[in-house]
């Protein structure tokens, strides 16, 4: 491992992963934490749920979402992937000294509008103020606790022909993010963050019938590396179809642009589900019922016991899918 941290170590790819595996698990380790979900399901309260995440997107403000709308989402999501109720947030700022009460007050009003529709409460929080020059404007961290609804899932229930599910499109947060930082976007583009919540969707597909292995919001990394994870933690392979992945237009645009990889881009409102063959029509019929899900798409199956992640492309060939293996996108969540 490098002697200095870089932003590498923060990509959520392959450097996150040996900084967790080097320094955090050989410390912290036990059943909670091992599991390396974006939540833990704590040991002795077997109904809870808990989960914690820190923001830190430049810019602040970006086409379909901002700081204090990714903050709300993106903790409430994390419950909801482990089978959980979101239910109590924490609220803590670190705020650059000279950042406008204009700015702080517009995310603080983005933090309330998220925050009740997705029906959870700021229970607690905290506010530091820094030297000017040393916290690039705000900082968010919320921490989230709930209730758990659905127990069990976890990737090593996957079984071979099982069916992988995306509830949209890839890539929208990224690219959007990306764009908003190079000045490339105004308004009215159709590159638009997808950050929502998806407590509706995650308890639309639990209570289909369908038999659920698990779920993940593919945020750092995107699609390509969360699969990634999947196949790791399953040791089994996944095999997906590059023609039946949804990318939208602009987006697949934009990357080529910027020259990025649109399944490694950040989502911020989508979700991957793993289901049973027999039961994949159940879970699309249930996901494209809610407004999250509408373009749910089947994109790939759960292969032999090769632990990796395949992608037959359009032209015929087959390209090997790795974690991510730098900062393709530094600062986008």
């Amino acid at each position: 491992m490098d002697e200095l941290i870089t932003l590498d170590y923060g990509s959520g790819g392959k450097k996150t992963s040996r900084l967790i595996s080097g320094e955090i698990l050989p410390r912290f380790s036990n059943s909670a934490l091992g599991e390396l979900g974006d939540g833990a399901v704590l040991p002795g309260a077997a109904e809870l749920v808990f989960s914690t995440d820190s923001f830190v997107v430049d810019p602040l403000f970006f086409p379909g979402g901002d700081i204090g709308k990714l903050a709300v989402c993106g903790t409430v999501n994390d419950i909801a992937m482990c089978g959980g109720e979101a239910k109590y947030l924490s609220l803590s700022l670190i705020i650059e000294e000279g950042l406008p009460r204009e700015t702080l007050g517009r995310v603080l009003d983005s933090v309330k509008r998220a925050a009740d529709a997705a029906g959870v409460i700021v229970a607690t929080g905290d506010t530091k103020v820094v030297e000017r020059a040393h916290g690039d404007g705000l900082y968010i961290n919320t921490a989230g606790i709930g209730f758990l609804r659905h127990p069990g899932l976890s990737p090593r229930n996957m079984r071979e022909g099982d069916v992988v599910i995306l509830s949209g499109t890839a890539g929208d947060h990224g690219a959007a993010v990306m764009l908003a930082r190079g000045g490339l976007l105004e308004a009215g583009d159709a590159v638009r963050s997808d950050c929502a919540a998806l407590c509706a969707l995650a308890e639309a597909l639990l209570c289909s019938g369908a038999e659920v292995r698990c779920l993940r919001d593919p945020t750092r990394g995107g699609v390509a590396t969360t699969l990634c994870e999947f196949a790791e933690s399953s040791g089994l392979g996944i095999e997906l179809r590059e023609s039946e992945i949804p990318v939208r237009p602009a987006v697949r645009a934009a990357c080529a642009l910027l020259g990025l990889d649109a399944l490694y881009c950040a989502n911020e409102g989508k979700m991957l589900a793993v289901v049973s063959a027999e039961t994949a029509d159940r879970a699309l019929e249930a996901m494209r019922a809610t407004e999250t899900g509408k373009d749910s798409a089947v994109i790939g199956r759960v292969s032999g016991a090769d632990g990796r992640v395949v992608l037959r492309t359009e032209s015929g060939g087959g390209r090997i899918l790795q974690k991510l293996a730098g900062a393709q996108l530094p600062r986008i969540c």
